[in-house]
């Protein structure tokens, strides 16, 4: 199986993004060293539609995406799909929509080990309290992100 990676420079800094047979398998923070640097149209496209969500013109990423992770991983995974654009929840929503109720420090280390950042939206999982919690790029760009969706979304506050 061939990967390819290639970074970008965005409105949060670089973003590299994997791409293995047409199918995006990670975006990740800061620049990773490529296993092949070569012209991949579905990489492209995932930049295209980061820097329209960026913008604010985009709410809903419409990607082919490889989720490689445990079972429990991938149904964490899938249930932060389904997160609302400017929308924020804890970890024991999730756990409570993955009918694991006790299981939120388990989604919160399925967060930790998203893949596909941005996309898959961890930004928008919040502590207990209404707390920003821990994030892969930082707590500043999870904030910055919560505040665009906001900005983007009629009258919600984050």
């Amino acid at each position: 199986m061939k990967q390819n990676a290639i970074f970008h420079e965005t409105n949060i800094g670089p973003l590299t993004i994997t791409a293995e047979n047409d199918h995006i398998i990670g975006i990740d923070f800061g620049v990773i060293s490529p296993a092949n640097h070569v012209n991949i149209p579905v990489i492209h496209e995932a930049f295209r539609q980061l820097s329209e969500y960026f913008t604010g013109k985009r709410k809903i990423f419409n990607l082919p995406l490889n989720l490689s992770g445990t079972n429990f991983q991938k149904s964490a995974w899938e249930a932060l799909l389904k997160i609302p654009y400017g929308q924020t929840i804890t970890y024991g929503d999730i756990a409570r929509m993955m009918c694991k109720r006790k299981a939120y420090r388990a989604v919160g280390m399925a967060c930790h080990g998203n893949p596909i950042s941005i996309v898959i939206p961890c930004h928008r999982i919040i502590g207990a309290r209404g707390n920003l919690t821990g994030y892969g790029g930082g707590i500043d760009i999870k904030a910055w992100l919560l505040e665009l969706e906001a900005k983007h979304t009629h009258g919600l506050q984050i």
